[in-house]
């Protein structure tokens, strides 16, 4: 099923007229990811606040919606953004790595594949990554699932 295709489908069902949504993958492991989304397990993600900067693009609002993609750009669900908030990378807390739901979902996991990640998307963009560099975190729910 296409992006479109699931936002119809949800909007005609919940009465939505006139509403945007983003629809976009998670990195890495995009299967994985999505499929913690659908068990409940991954409730926030966070992205490098400087490829923000260096694409001139906005921030994501609480109250948007988002429809999350397989690594086939399958739709998989409809979520909608709860709280955005940006903090430096240092200051993560093992409450919001638990809420990302990866792996034994510590800080320390977290922290450390998060610092490759955001290492290699920021070297991609001519960027070094800094323990002092900002995240974007978004805390979500899902509202819609096939």
């Amino acid at each position: 099923m296409t992006a479109e295709e699931l936002w119809i489908d949800f909007s005609e069902k919940n009465n939505i007229n006139d509403c945007e949504y983003s629809a976009w993958a998670f990195g890495g492991d995009p299967d994985l990811l999505a499929r913690l989304v659908l068990e409940g397990k991954k409730t926030a993600t966070a992205s490098a606040y400087p490829l923000y900067e260096i694409e001139n693009e906005s921030l994501p609002e609480a109250g948007e919606y988002s429809i999350v993609l397989d690594s086939n750009d399958n739709a998989v669900c409809v979520i909608r953004t709860k709280e955005v908030y940006v903090i430096p990378f240092r200051n993560v807390t093992p409450e919001h790595a638990y809420k990302e739901g990866e792996g034994d979902k510590s800080l320390e996991f977290w922290r450390d594949v998060h610092q490759k990640f955001f290492s290699d998307c920021l070297e991609e963009a001519g960027l070094e990554f800094s323990q002092d560099m900002k995240v974007v975190f978004e805390e979500f729910e899902v509202v819609y699932s096939r």
